[in-house]
């Protein structure tokens, strides 16, 4: 099959690959379409070290079922589908206990690190488990599928910031999941959205999925969020960029009592406002991935809740890919 190899980094080439076979337990997808995470990028350039090369990256994928492992029921050959990108164990106790994005064998596709390598979806195939696999709904076209990870983890950073139809919420970072992160909180009823980002035009895109108010990030957010707030804060902060100064405006933006969640994953290390989070009671909550929320981010979007087309920039061939 083809494949787009990262065989070093900053170096993508086409190559010929074995197809995968599926296990007893795996189905093998003929990939139709497959998005380019943030992640993928910051594997590209080595910046992240979860990239190793050599790798096929890709973990954002929909395709038609090409092949069933033989202990594999529910499914059938052509049936589209989606899967989740994070393969858990379904065994440890926190599988057990529903939590699978913390699985203690937790493996990501498309990532290779010191624990494991698992080959991904820039490729003709990919062999997934089937306990991660969904069956997609007729009318929803391969390249909106190719969203439903990215869907999946927003819904599940909305649903750990606990808001209400009363809540006010900052979402800080407007690039795909921050975008993503605005539409869920829209359809949760948040009463007032506000985005900041430091892009003008990411942050008319905001507005035009359903942000209430924009803010630059080159401006003192937490005072502008103030003012908005009638100077109490909001209640939730989002936080979709993962740099030390938007952790920090995060922070400095919600309420006594409010919570921040943390989705933005760059830098390793930031430094935090400690005394302001312990006298404000202020909870911080890092957020992981998703944990079975692909059936409500299919809902949303086959419902129209959640639009995706017009996030999406560009579609190419896998050829296309090294240039």
């Amino acid at each position: 099959m083809k494949a787009l190899l990262l065989s070093q980094y900053k170096h993508l080439e086409m190559t010929d690959l074995p197809v995968p076979r599926a296990e007893p337990d795996e189905v093998l997808v003929r990939v139709a379409a497959c998005g380019i995470c943030g992640s993928d990028i910051h594997g590209y350039d080595g910046s992240s070290g979860r990239r190793i090369p050599p790798i096929v990256m890709g973990h954002e994928a929909a395709g038609r079922i090409a092949a069933i492992g033989s202990r594999v029921t529910g499914f059938a050959e052509g049936d589209r589908v989606t899967f989740d990108s994070t393969i858990y164990c379904g065994t440890c106790g926190y599988c057990r206990r529903g939590e699978v994005n913390l699985c203690d064998n937790r493996q990501v596709l498309g990532v290779s690190c010191a624990d494991y390598r698992r080959a991904g979806a820039f490729a003709e195939f990919v062999a997934v488990p089937s306990r991660i696999v969904y069956r997609l709904p007729a009318n929803l076209s391969f390249e909106e599928a190719a969203m439903l990870e990215t869907v999946s983890v927003a819904i599940h950073a909305v649903s750990l910031a606990q808001v209400s139809a009363d809540s006010t919420a900052l979402v800080v970072g407007a690039g795909m999941i921050g975008l993503l992160i605005v539409q869920v909180l829209r359809a949760a009823g948040c009463s007032r959205i506000l985005v900041t980002d430091i892009d003008s035009s990411r942050l008319k895109l905001a507005q035009d999925v359903g942000a209430h108010a924009t803010l630059s990030a080159t401006s003192d957010v937490a005072r502008e969020v103030g003012k908005l707030a009638r100077g109490a804060g909001v209640d939730a902060a989002i936080e979709a960029v993962g740099h030390g100064d938007s952790v920090k405006a995060s922070i400095e933006s919600v309420r006594k009592g409010g919570t921040v969640v943390l989705v933005g994953n760059i830098a390793p290390e930031v430094t935090v406002p400690l005394q302001k989070i312990v006298t404000r009671q202020i909870r911080l909550q890092g957020s992981c991935a998703s944990a079975g929320e692909y059936p409500r981010a299919m809902e949303l979007l086959e419902s129209g809740a959640i639009q995706v087309k017009n996030l999406i920039t560009a579609i190419a061939p896998l050829v296309e890919g090294p240039l």
